[in-house]
């Protein structure tokens, strides 16, 4: 049941180029940091991510965007990382942007078992009825568009069916956790973090504070260890490392 593993190296030294990864983090807010990190030096590539955006261009996943090492992105958001924008309009990347709650239950239901559901949020647009840009050529022409989604009333109202999120890996970032892979996530780091432990077939969590089983309260854990099969204890050093996208503060008073 001991769900630790040695170092970083060895906890995606399972991934190999071409695998979809499910990572948690909104902005820079919970990410997998270390994880990343040893994604770009392990120098796997035509990877296809699902995360709600792709960090910013010298953090997070904007580390594999600057090193080409993603092929599709699968996200809700594309502001705050130019070299993201760029690669997509480029046409060097493939881009499926999706509403943000549909991606978390695509998510959720990839995790739950769920092969797909419907939902009133893209009724009406390019988003149920095809032909939003999914990838570029080099001239700006749009060269793969997405596909009209199947639509379905119930009671009066129209609906779109959306498929569900599975990924080959989940990378996912927690405040504490156990070596049985029971995991506690602090505040909005919480974000998309469960839901992406919940749709990899194989979930590695790093974890800023390792406890021992039996030490979290049953009632506080977030993602039980039956969705995660490692679990990388972080060094203080490691821990302490997060940044901010933009930092605002007020003037001081004069």
């Amino acid at each position: 049941m001991d769900k630790t593993i040695e170092s970083a190296a060895a906890a995606v030294q399972r991934i190999v180029s071409g695998s979809t990864l499910a990572v948690g983090g909104f902005g820079l807010c919970g990410i997998p940091s270390v994880l990343i990190q040893a994604l770009l030096d392990a120098g796997v590539d035509e990877l296809e991510v699902v995360s709600n955006n792709a960090g910013v261009d010298d953090w997070g996943l904007g580390l594999l965007l600057a090193a080409g090492r993603l092929r599709r992105v699968v996200a809700s958001y594309v502001g705050e990382n130019r070299e993201f924008a760029r690669q997509y309009l480029a046409g060097e990347l493939e881009v499926e942007l999706t509403p943000q709650g549909t991606l978390a239950e695509r998510m959720r239901a990839g995790g739950s078992g769920i092969a797909a559901f419907f939902t009133r949020t893209g009724v009406g647009t390019l988003v149920a009825d095809g032909g939003m840009p999914w990838r570029y050529d080099a001239q700006g022409n749009v060269t793969v568009a997405s596909p009209p989604k199947p639509t379905r009333e119930f009671d009066g109202l129209d609906y779109v069916m959306e498929r569900a999120i599975v990924a080959d890996f989940g990378l996912v970032r927690a405040w504490k956790g156990d070596r049985h892979g029971n995991l506690v996530y602090r505040a909005a780091a919480r974000n998309f973090n469960p839901l992406a432990a919940m749709c990899g077939r194989v979930t590695i969590a790093e974890v800023e504070h390792l406890v021992e089983p039996g030490e979290l309260d049953p009632n506080e854990i977030h993602t039980p260890g039956a969705y995660v099969h490692h679990v990388l204890a972080l060094t203080p050093e490691q821990a302490a490392d997060k940044r901010i996208e933009r930092v605002t503060v007020r003037e001081g008073a004069s």
